[in-house]
């Protein structure tokens, strides 16, 4: 047992110990040398991380059908690791792109007064946004509009790392609220207008409540905490995404806030607003399904399994 815990506590010391050397060496880098970098590093994994590479292929075939051939499935999984490469070496390397301005150069918005108009009611707001795009990245932009943005995350495997992500988060100047012990604060913060950025595209299990609604066709379990905290304090859902755009520039997308019904089954209401939530998240997948995080196993989850309370 011992040895067990010994060799974990190693093995976690050196991934660490790798990915404070990574940031290091592409912030040190400029813009498109870090870039050429980490695309190189991830064709390298696409070929050689066989888990990886067909998960993601596993899971574009299980969420396309029939929809598209091999070969297009292939050559998507491709721009999926090219698209993740991109958006790790700008999310690794935020502090210099904030510091030198080139954050407010390469980011334009679309439709971004449903947000700042969702703020002004000064109800708070919930920002639906997951693992699309460079996320991390969109958080520091509009915190650099001078919004102050809290999000909700669970702590990672290791102390030292979780710290490292704690502080870079606040460092970017938003907030990280520990997930599991996030409730109390998340009510009173949107009480008093404040504004959090949930996750909604994980399969969370046990970990968090939340119901079986249809995803690309297929049963997912998807939470339900934003539209329960929606419903009963009045407060606004705006889906806000970021893509990366071929040029490396990126786009942020916001919607109108999202529509929630309330006839008083909440049981039933449940699930419709959060069938609501799974179905724009959909939409923006498929318009851009490179920029979505295939590797996570979004489908895991089983109706039958009993997981879903």
């Amino acid at each position: 047992m011992k040895s067990g815990k010994t060799k974990k506590k190693i093995k976690n010391t050196l991934i660490y110990y790798g990915v404070v050397c990574l940031m290091g060496f592409l912030r040190a880098l400029p813009r498109k040398t870090a870039i050429t970098f980490t695309k190189s590093v991830m064709k390298i994994a696409y070929v050689f991380s066989k888990t990886r590479r067909n998960r993601v292929i596993k899971h574009l075939k299980f969420a396309y059908g029939d929809e598209k051939t091999d070969e297009e499935i292939r050559d998507l999984a491709k721009a999926v690791f090219s698209n993740l490469a991109v958006c790790i070496a700008d999310a690794i390397r935020l502090p210099v792109l904030v510091k030198d301005g080139t954050i407010d150069r390469i980011v334009t918005t679309v439709d971004f007064h449903h947000f700042t108009d969702a703020v002004k009611s000064g109800k708070g707001v919930i920002i639906m946004t997951g693992h699309y795009g460079n996320w991390e990245l969109m958080g520091t932009w509009v915190v650099r509009q001078g919004y102050h943005v809290r999000v909700v995350a669970k702590k990672t495997y290791d102390p030292k790392m979780d710290k490292l992500i704690v502080d870079y988060r606040n460092q970017a100047g938003y907030a990280n609220t520990v997930r599991g012990n996030a409730k109390q604060a998340v009510v009173e913060g949107l009480m008093a207008g404040e504004i959090f950025g949930l996750l909604f595209d994980l399969d969370t299990r046990k970990r968090v409540k939340g119901v079986f609604v249809d995803f690309f066709g297929k049963p997912a379990h998807t939470v339900t905490a934003p539209v329960l905290l929606s419903t009963a304090l009045d407060v606004p859902i705006i889906p806000m995404f970021i893509r990366l755009k071929p040029d490396y520039s990126y786009e942020i997308t916001c919607l109108e806030a999202l529509k929630m019904v309330n006839t008083g089954d909440e049981a039933a209401d449940v699930i419709t607003n959060t069938q609501t939530c799974s179905d724009v998240y959909e939409m923006m997948i498929r318009k851009h399904p490179e920029q979505w995080f295939w590797m996570h196993r979004r489908w895991r989850s089983k109706p039958e399994s009993g997981t879903d309370k």
